[in-house]
């Protein structure tokens, strides 16, 4: 049976956040702070572990993972299949909130702890070669920091080079277990890796699930719809944008004296069409 793909958010978040699986987390996250230089963490607490199955599509679904460390530090993981364009106000929204959120009523500034996001993306994003990129809160000129209570990742998937990168790397092993194309290929790296031999048995565990496998051809399906949808739209727009032009040379050709004949035969404009044209412009 052909293994579900750790990219998509159910299926993601059924392996990183679950607290059976928390040892995995801790895992994928010291990767990605092994990688930037930033302190590693030893044990979390998973928030909202589960994804409710009438949320499935909504909006909210795309919140997969939300951990608080021993020192209460906030992380926000996000995987994203697609570029729906609005990735940086999505990931600043999204790090607001998770910071904000640990303040209630009569609570001091002074307990707001670090939120952290990162976001595991399909498709290139930021302008570097680089497959990994941290972002911290700096002032211009000199570089100082604002303060050590934002940060944010972006992983893209697409940018890793494994002939170049080796697999020395943690970050480099979690990366190659959601872009592996085969069985083999998800073997060696739980050779390699206690954690990805974990998430790898979670992996074909839920591979067999048939709820699990329908819920994932749901999801699947709705972003294919998506994407269908987004295209349609923009070819409409195209073919509208086309023939706004072809009728503003109508009209200047129209206003040098040619005949409607002529415009049309030069715009590849309907005769009826030119004749409104021609009222529009006299």
């Amino acid at each position: 049976m052909e293994l579900l793909s750790p990219r998509v958010d159910f299926v993601f978040k059924r392996i990183f956040g679950t607290e059976e699986n928390k040892d995995i987390l801790v895992s994928f996250l010291n990767a990605v702070f092994e990688d930037s230089g930033q302190p590693l963490v030893d044990d979390v607490e998973i928030l909202d572990p589960f994804l409710h199955k009438d949320a499935l599509l909504d909006k909210e679904s795309v919140l997969d993972v939300k951990a608080r460390t021993e020192s209460g530090m906030l992380v926000d993981v996000e995987v994203q299949l697609w570029n729906r364009k609005d990735i940086e106000k999505r990931t600043l929204y999204y790090w607001a909130k998770l910071f904000e959120g640990q303040l209630s009523e009569g609570h001091s500034y002074w307990e707001l702890h670090k939120a952290v996001t990162i976001n595991v993306v399909d498709f290139d994003c930021i302008p570097t070669d680089q497959y990994h990129s941290t972002f911290h809160l700096r002032e211009d000129r000199t570089g100082i920091s604002f303060s050590d209570l934002e940060e944010i990742h972006f992983v893209e998937l697409r940018k890793l080079k494994e002939q170049s990168v080796g697999l020395e790397r943690r970050l480099v092993r979690w990366m190659l277990f959601f872009i592996a194309k085969s069985r083999e290929q998800l073997e060696e790296l739980a050779e390699m890796d206690p954690a990805i031999k974990k998430a790898k048995t979670t992996l074909e565990f839920l591979s067999q699930d048939e709820e699990a496998r329908r819920l994932y051809e749901q999801r699947l399906k709705w972003k294919m719809t998506y994407e269908a949808e987004i295209h349609g739209a923009r070819e409409e727009g195209r073919e509208e944008g086309k023939r706004h032009a072809k009728q503003e040379v109508a009209k200047r050709l129209l206003r040098m004296g040619l005949t409607v004949e002529q415009v049309a035969e030069g715009t590849g404009l309907s005769r009826e069409e030119i004749a409104a044209i021609q009222k529009e412009v006299e």
